[in-house]
């Protein structure tokens, strides 16, 4: 439990630095709009606030707010009220990177799939609350289902959106989805290999793995998005971030071009 709490602790704090540097780094908004900046700095404080419900004092079997004992095992809602709002948030994000250029955005698919992220963290939730290990399984698989449908739509239909504009777009995005996609495909393993599923590891590395992750998923997502974008306005006077983030992009989204490109350029600089 001690280790718990401070996971949780470290987490908070991660997500009050993220919070307020996304709230400075909107001072200067670069062309872009306000609401990238707002939904950036919203998911770390409403997550930062969900995890801190894990560490007061519930008063209910000594556990904390966040917490519910079932059948015997913690099941811990509060990640669930975080993710609720976060995840959806986080896929509106990646929408409006994919359509940055355009005027109209197509906000049928965005709420598509907002409300079809809604479905995949409510089944995880119902398959936490489960007692019978069938009905845990199946609300877990129909999450799962779900959660293939998110995936199709950002690497389907926005994907083809991002690639009919500009080719450095295409290439932030594709650089962000790959960074996306990797980060959430942690969260089904972690439940299934936890304590809420077949129980690989235990309690204690579960609170560090779903800390862990959700730093990158949210926090350095929200950092390469920002800045990403960022860079594209930039007209040759890039920030050290926004340098950062361009060049991590690049080479998520084409490792191997990425390298060539960094092997010319030092071939060039060496030979001036």
């Amino acid at each position: 439990m001690f280790w718990q709490t401070i996971f949780h602790w470290i987490y908070i704090a991660c997500m009050a630095i993220g919070a307020i540097y996304f709230a400075l780094l909107g001072r200067n908004p670069k062309g872009l709009p306000r609401i990238e900046y707002f939904v950036a700095t919203f998911i770390p404080i409403w997550s930062g606030l969900a995890y801190l419900s894990m560490v007061l004092p519930g008063g209910v079997d000594t556990l904390e707010q966040g917490k519910l004992a079932i059948a015997g095992q913690t099941t811990h809602f509060a990640r669930y009220i975080d993710w609720i709002v976060t995840t959806p948030l986080l896929l509106l994000a990646l929408s409006l990177t994919a359509m940055h250029h355009k005027t109209h955005k197509d906000k049928t698919l965005i709420f598509s799939l907002m409300l079809t992220q809604v479905i995949v963290i409510l089944t995880g939730l119902v398959a936490d609350l489960s007692v019978v290990p069938w009905v845990r399984y199946l609300w877990y698989t129909i999450g799962m289902v779900a959660f293939l449908v998110v995936l199709w739509g950002i690497w389907g239909p926005l994907r083809a959106i991002a690639h009919e504009q500009d080719a450095e777009l295409s290439s932030l995005y594709t650089g962000l989805n790959t960074f996306f996609t990797v980060t959430w495909i942690c969260y089904p393993i972690i439940w299934i290999l936890g304590p809420s599923g077949l129980g690989v590891f235990n309690q204690t590395v579960d609170t560090f793995l779903f800390c862990l992750v959700p730093i990158f998923s949210k926090v350095v997502f929200s950092f390469l998005d920002l800045n990403g974008l960022r860079a594209l306005r930039s007209s040759g006077s890039e920030s050290g971030s926004e340098r950062f983030a361009r060049q991590s992009l690049q080479f998520l989204a084409d490792p191997g071009l990425f390298r060539r490109r960094r092997r010319r350029t030092g071939f060039v600089s060496r030979t001036r």
